[in-house]
């Protein structure tokens, strides 16, 4: 589990997305030099089970990731020229970042291509997360070592079993949300809360002061310092 030691992690969400196009190898080291944290980020399975990072289940000319094969995905070109990454190319272009890598959809073929990936990027800066909480509870029977979140918007009951259905360590609440009941209910079971996505200065210090553990945004230097 990542410490935060107090102080929010640096998020950027689908890289800094807000200068670059999302989910871009631009985006992801626009990140890298704006000193966040970490990146938030998007992946699917293609037909052959390589794992590429791109946000929507379908390329824009309506063709479905999962029942493409790797080779047509790559041939798409994102609005700065760059292929689609492989979730592999994005690890190696920024390595002192933390990655949080949240899945789309995946088949269960593809459970161990994508945890084989993880495992060749330094596993220790990866986690998981998804609004499947059936998939996060199925790649975290595979790999217990795995840190896992789970995504909400809405107002649990009981978010503190839904971490535990899930298998999770991080709640991932939707901005809107998040209240200081929340967080301490999360915090009381050693868990964690991020926000997202945050854009604004005063969001993200109003966040802080709630005691939230991991603020995601377009626009990371707009979050608060990072601490490395």
């Amino acid at each position: 589990m990542f410490s935060t030691s107090g102080t929010p992690l640096v998020i950027a969400h689908r890289g800094a997305s807000g200068h670059a196009p999302e989910n871009s190898i631009e985006a992801f080291r626009k990140a890298d030099e704006l000193r966040a944290d970490g990146v938030e980020l998007d992946v699917h399975a293609t037909s052959d089970g390589t794992i590429i990072v791109f946000h929507d289940a379908c390329l824009p000319s309506g063709e479905s990731i999962s029942e493409t094969p790797s080779a047509r995905v790559r041939e798409h070109r994102l609005a700065n020229g760059e292929t689609i990454p492989l979730l592999s190319e994005v690890l190696a272009a920024i390595p002192g970042l933390k990655v949080f890598i949240e899945v789309k959809h995946l088949d269960t073929r593809w459970d161990g291509a994508l945890l084989k990936v993880i495992a060749t990027g330094n596993p220790e800066r990866c986690a998981v997360h998804s609004f499947d909480h059936r998939v996060v509870a199925r790649l975290a029977a595979l790999r217990p070592t795995l840190a896992c979140g789970a995504l909400s918007v809405a107002r649990l009951v009981d978010p503190v079993h839904a971490l535990d259905r899930a298998f999770a360590d991080t709640l991932w609440q939707e901005v809107d949300y998040i209240d200081p009941a929340l967080v301490q209910q999360v915090h009381d079971s050693n868990r964690r809360v991020f926000a997202w996505t945050i854009n604004d200065a005063d969001t993200a210090h109003r966040l802080t002061q709630m005691g939230v553990d991991g603020l995601c945004g377009n626009f990371p230097e707009r979050l608060g310092p990072s601490r490395r």
